[in-house]
């Protein structure tokens, strides 16, 4: 996997990389009403390069709030429609739980690790 970029705010900090196809954004922090709008600015400009897999790990992730979820679920809109495929590491009370309680795991893929999302489903 090759790094190519990172943007860092306190307790946050987003990786962007390719593997193959695939753009996965690795995010570590608080993603909250903050830093949101950061995540979105680094998945616009992922979108921008029209990958066919688009991964958003938030294996490291230590709170998520609905503004990080609302970014996610425009995000699913977006690649939906552009015929990219979004998938989403999640694993854990922080990122899959709330994820589950909002349902949002019947429209987004949800993956326990990144290697499985880079599989994608079988």
């Amino acid at each position: 996997m090759n790094v190519t970029g990172q943007a860092r705010g306190g307790r946050f900090s987003i990786t962007t990389s390719r593997d193959g196809e695939a753009t996965v954004l690795h995010v570590t922090g608080d993603l909250d009403v903050l830093t949101a709008p950061t995540l979105g600015t680094r998945l616009d400009v992922a979108l921008a390069g029209a990958p066919s897999v688009l991964i958003v790990d938030l294996t490291e992730v230590e709170f998520l709030s609905s503004a990080g979820i609302s970014m996610l679920v425009e995000t699913h809109r977006l690649t939906e429609r552009a015929g990219m495929s979004l998938r989403v590491v999640a694993e854990g009370p922080a990122t899959s739980r709330p994820l589950r309680m909002m349902s949002v795991d019947e429209i987004i893929d949800l993956y326990p690790t990144a290697a499985d999302a880079l599989r994608g489903r079988d």
